[in-house]
Order: structure tokens, then C-alpha cells, then sequence
């Protein structure tokens, strides 16, 4: 059977248990948060000692899981089993092992949770185990298991994503804080939700999360960060890029050049999308991740700033300064040379074919 990680929490909070759950996905946000739950919700403090287990992959088999998986629960309701980073079970898709896993999967013990953490990958649906997990309208899965396949976010979803979190915590965060951790951290959830629980706490009552909780919880130099950078590069304002770039040589630790350039990669990319679209409509900008009015206003002054071929030309010099960050043609540069070189050839328009021939 298989769930998305709202229909498992619904059934947990409900204390509905199956005898077995397998977690699989690139995100492992959903993945540990349902387990981390089965860990601590199933069984009562005092039971947990003779009856949950916890295995982990590199240290374990298909026998073991499954020797554990059948014990009987000792003066309680059930026992619990959870195998973390199952994707490490080294025969856990074995041939020899399948006539085993496939026998318990279609006929588990009830008194049993098993849990399968199977991390960063999802199993090949090609493969026995991966075609009876997932069934068809011949095959249905099994009954009793429950798959959860965790899906990595795609950009445009972080922030929706991250406003929801916060809501669903009873809080409020601002558009501008938002969009900024949206851009800083991506779509790591479970670093993104670290960060935002740690500045829920320092809220005061009625407070919301905004631009300045987040620079200094962050650790987002107020006045010294890529968004500054970027900020001034749409205005041409050399001397605060200079600025910026000399705090960002002095501070690498805190500033480390592949972030920054994915950081720019992502804004002029997403500025190359928008010249193709002349009127871009609501459907536009929520396409490439740009909802709310604070998030496009730096894409909306950009578009007077850098036509099409100098935007294509700025996208094809971050490449560039990646490939150099990677020792490609770079010759001795540090980091904070590569990335000042780009800067310099953004600001000033030199052709692409002369760069490249540089």
C-alpha cells in the first residue's frame, strides 16, 4: 500500500500501526520523521528495553531483520524493529534472500512494526523486491506494508513549503524571509526545518519570522551576504561588489564560493527564463519558484539590466568559474580570485568570445 507522508502521520497520530513500513526516497526529511515517530510512539518507555530494536544496515542481513522481525513482543502489545539505512543490507535484494523477505512481507507478524529506512535512492522497480513493494492491478503489494516514497523539492516548491511549515507550527514568516532561506539553504528539509525551529523558539509572542531573525540566527552577515552581491551587481554598484567581495575573501569559511555560485547560476538562469516569456502570467512566475512580489522584484529590475544575450553570456561565465572552482583552467587562482573575475566580467560587458579566449 502505498501513502504519502501526511496519510502515514494521520494514521500514527491515530496510533494505527502496520507490521511494515518501507521508506525510501532522495529526501530523507519524511523518511526519518516517520520513523523517528514508530521509534518513539509505539511503545511506552518501559516496554522499549525488551522489545525495539534498532539495526543498522552495514551490520546486518535479511536473516537477522527477519530473525528479529518474528520474536513475540515480552509483556507488551508489540515489539518494534527499525532498520536504519537499509539501502546498506547488502543481500537485501539478493536472490538467495528473496524467497525469505517475500514469504514474511506477504505474511508478517501483526504483533511486529518493521521498519525499513532506505535512504538517497529508491529500490529498482525492475527487481523482485521493487515490484512487490510497489504491486500493479495483477500483483497488488501486500497488505500489511506500507511504502513511502520520499520525493526530493523542486526549487519552485521550497518556499510554499517552508510558509506551510511554519504555519502548521502556529507561526508566521514574511515573504523576504522566506524567499532569503528558500536561496541560502535550498532543498535540505531537514536543515531548513533545524533552522526555522531554533528561531521559533527565540520568538516573542506575536512576532513573525522576518529578514533580520533570519541574518542573525542563520549566521547571514547583514550586510556582507550573496544577496547583497547579487543586489548590487543588478544596480552596477561597483564599490559595494568590491565591498563584499573583500569581506567574502577574508571570511571564506563562512562564504565558500560553490554555494555562492549556485546562488548566482539560479538568478540568472531563472533571468534567462523570464526574457523568453515577454508577459510572464502568475503560472509563469510560480513556474520557476518565484511567488511572492518580494521574490521577483530583483528579477524585474534585472530584466531592464541584462538583456537576453548579455543574461545567456553572464549564465555561460558561471559555468565557467564552476569548472574553475574544480581546477579546470584555473590555473593558481584561490576561490575569492575566480569568483572576483566573475564579478568583474559581469559588471563589465566584455564579450564572451573574448573571455573564453582568454
Amino acid at each position: 500500500m502505498t501513502l504519502t507522508a501526511d496519510e502515514i502521520l494521520k494514521q500514527l497520530q491515530q496510533r494505527q500501526f502496520a507490521p511494515v513500513y518501507f521508506l525510501q526516497g532522495e529526501e530523507p526529511y519524511y523518511i526519518d520523521l516517520v520513523a523517528d515517530l514508530l521509534e518513539k510512539n509505539v511503545l511506552q518507555e518501559h516496554e522499549k528495553g525488551f522489545n525495539q530494536v534498532v539495526l543498522y544496515g552495514k551490520d546486518t542481513d535479511v536473516t537477522g531483520i527477519l530473525g528479529q522481525a518474528k520474536r513475540f513482543p515480552m509483556m507488551a502489545e508489540r515489539s518494534v524493529v527499525i532498520v536504519k539505512e537499509a539501502q546498506a543490507v547488502a543481500d537485501l535484494e539478493a536472490e538467495k534472500s528473496w524467497p525469505f523477505l517475500e514469504a514474511y512481507l506477504k505474511n508478517p507478524l501483526q504483533s511486529t512494526v518493521l521498519v525499513f529506512c532506505y535512504k538517497h535512492k529508491t529500490l529498482d522497480a525492475r527487481k523482485k523486491l521493487g515490484k512487490l513493494l510497489t504491486g500493479d492491478k495483477n500483483t497488488p503489494a501486500p497488505a500489511g506494508t506500507v511504502l513511502l516514497t520520499s520525493k526530493k523539492l523542486y526549487d519552485n516548491q521550497v518556499a510554499p513549503w517552508l510558509t506551510n511549515y511554519v504555519r502548521s507550527k502556529g507561526q508566521q514568516i514574511t515573504p523576504q524571509a522566506t524567499n532569503m532561506l528558500a536561496e541560502y539553504i535550498g532543498a535540505e528539509l531537514g536543515r531548513l526545518t533545524n533552522e526555522v525551529d531554533k528561531m521559533l523558539i527565540n520568538l516573542l509572542p506575536g512576532q513573525a519570522i522576518d529578514e533580520d531573525l533570519v541574518q542573525r540566527m542563520v549566521g547571514i552577515s547583514k550586510e556582507y551576504n550573496i544577496f547583497e552581491l547579487q543586489s548590487a551587481l543588478i544596480r552596477r554598484d561597483v564599490l559595494k561588489a568590491n565591498r563584499i567581495l573583500l569581506y567574502f575573501e577574508a571570511n571564506p569559511k563562512n562564504n565558500p564560493l560553490i554555494p555562492n555560485l549556485t546562488l548566482l547560476f539560479n538568478y540568472f538562469s531563472r533571468l534567462l527564463a523570464l526574457h523568453q516569456m515577454p508577459n510572464p502570467t502568475e503560472a509563469d512566475w510560480k513556474r520557476i519558484g518565484l511567488v511572492s512580489t518580494y521574490a521577483r522584484r530583483d528579477y524585474q529590475s534585472g530584466l531592464k539590466v541584462f538583456d537576453f544575450p548579455r543574461t545567456r553570456d553572464i549564465v555561460h561565465l558561471i559555468r565557467r568559474a564552476d569548472a574553475q572552482s574544480k581546477g579546470i583552467d584555473s590555473g593558481s587562482m584561490t576561490d575569492g580570485e575566480i569568483l572576483r573575475e566573475l564579478v568583474w566580467l559581469i559588471l563589465h560587458p566584455v564579450p564572451l568570445h573574448a573571455v573564453v579566449g582568454m
